[in-house]
């Protein structure tokens, strides 16, 4: 199974999703949206651009921890990693958002459970 995309609503009532890997691990975390609508759109542009070597800012914590940010075409971020131990962790994380970033698969939290 590959990886897949969890669309959740805050107790703001905001939009956030998170691209999971296939074991279930958060991979990237987006920002919040006002609406459903934005927060498709980041899918898609997650979608996108998650492929292209170029869209990714490698950057580090104030204590030195490297993480990444996934940036659209526009240079706006789109979502952004955990911060890793080390530079081999991050380029592992580049990776699985490569490979997990273009699937179709999109689990709606946002929606009652009965």
């Amino acid at each position: 199974m590959s990886g897949w995309y969890e669309l959740s609503k805050s107790i703001t009532g905001q939009f956030r999703f998170v691209l999971k890997a296939a074991n279930a691990e958060t991979i990237l975390t987006s920002e919040l949206y006002t609406t459903r609508s934005a927060a498709d759109d980041g899918i898609a542009s997650v979608q996108t651009n998650s492929p292209l070597d170029e869209r990714y800012e490698k950057k580090s914590t104030k204590d030195g921890h490297p993480y990444f940010n996934l940036k659209a075409a526009d240079h706006q971020i789109i979502g952004s990693s955990e911060a890793y131990s080390s530079d081999t962790a991050l380029e592992k994380g580049i990776a699985s958002v490569k490979a997990n970033g273009p699937t179709k698969v999109i689990k709606d939290k946002t929606l009652p459970v009965f």
